[in-house]
């Protein structure tokens, strides 16, 4: 635990990793550091660990660990490779994915990424790029932001919602979370959703948050580029919160374990077993989620999903390639 953050999933992420003692990491979420100091407890003095996130709250934290062995880069992480070619890292033996928001930055009113407080609608990961919520909700207009909140937010009463907001912004700008809860919770109205365990807005913070910081697109150029620098056995470990984004990675390592990409006209080809190209990963288990333990002790695991691939000795196909490129 560290700054109020508890890891999830933090021992079954290390036994994902299988972390060797002289093995290279890359926690690509550092987050407030929970992972990454638990990979560092199970290397030796010969590993190395890469740590990547683009929040300046977390950059504060990584300063706090003074380790030969750790590095620290305040990027994106479709940015990975740029910042191994950086330290000079040519291959890893794992990476690691703690998707979505974490605990600090919803406890923290003035980074606007929750419903508890009220605070600016920024909702930014990082704060130095790209334009805040409030930003977008002025400029947008309704068709495009009920196509966010529906993708995104997974949200049915989209269209309602979002000709609310653009309705309120003639009246005064959408600038604030509670103000925006509020319209939310007027435009639909918790009885309306039959949930009285979440609040109305709820799904429209999460749309909008994921759209603002391209995480859905982000998670998709991720992977591939991971896998392009996965030395053979070392591990791909990805956490997600939501269906949106595991939805991502399942696909993406499904792709990964079949022949021609699981490409279904392809495998339909009566080819000899023997004449089948090598597929770049194999998966590892079936997903692993919180136990009783955790749960009962860290309830934001309810939602979390950890999914592992390892790298084989194949060469990466075209497809994969491509996607690494885009």
């Amino acid at each position: 635990m560290n700054g109020g953050h508890v890891p999830v999933l933090a021992a079954e992420a290390l036994a994902a990793l299988a972390v060797r003692p002289d093995g290279v990491y890359v926690d690509a979420t550092f987050g407030r550091g929970g992972h990454s100091r638990a990979i560092l407890a199970a290397l030796g003095p010969a590993g190395r660990l890469v740590a990547l996130d683009r929040d300046p709250a977390a950059e504060d934290s990584a300063r706090a660990i003074d380790d030969p062995r750790f590095a620290f880069r305040r990027a994106w992480f479709s940015e990975l490779p740029a910042v191994l070619d950086e330290l000079r890292i040519a291959r890893i033996d794992g990476a690691l994915l703690d998707l979505g928001v974490s605990s600090p930055q919803l406890d923290d009113p003035e980074r606007g990424f929750s419903l508890r407080g009220d605070g600016p609608l920024d909702m930014r990961m990082d704060p130095s790029r790209g334009e805040s919520a409030a930003d977008f909700l002025a400029r947008t207009d309704a068709r495009e932001l009920t196509e966010v909140l529906r993708d995104y937010g997974e949200e049915r009463f989209a269209q309602q919602i979002a000709r609310a907001i653009v309705a309120a912004r003639t009246v005064a700008p959408v600038v604030r979370t509670r103000q925006l809860a509020a319209i939310v919770s007027q435009a639909v109205g918790a009885r309306t959703r039959g949930d009285w365990s979440q609040d109305p807005a709820t799904r429209t913070f999460q749309g909008l948050r994921i759209f603002v910081n391209r995480e859905l697109a982000e998670l998709a150029l991720t992977l591939p580029r991971i896998v392009m620098r996965l030395a053979p056995g070392g591990r791909l470990a990805a956490i997600s919160f939501h269906s949106l984004e595991d939805r991502i990675v399942k696909r993406f390592i499904a792709r990964a374990v079949h022949p021609f990409g699981g490409d279904p006209a392809l495998e339909r080809v009566p080819l000899p077993a023997a004449s089948l190209p090598g597929t770049p990963l194999v998966a590892v288990g079936r997903a692993i989620r919180a136990g009783d333990a955790e749960l009962a002790a860290n309830p934001r695991a309810r939602r979390a999903t950890l999914r592992v691939a390892e790298r084989t000795g194949h060469p990466v196909p075209a497809w994969l390639v491509a996607e690494a490129a885009d």
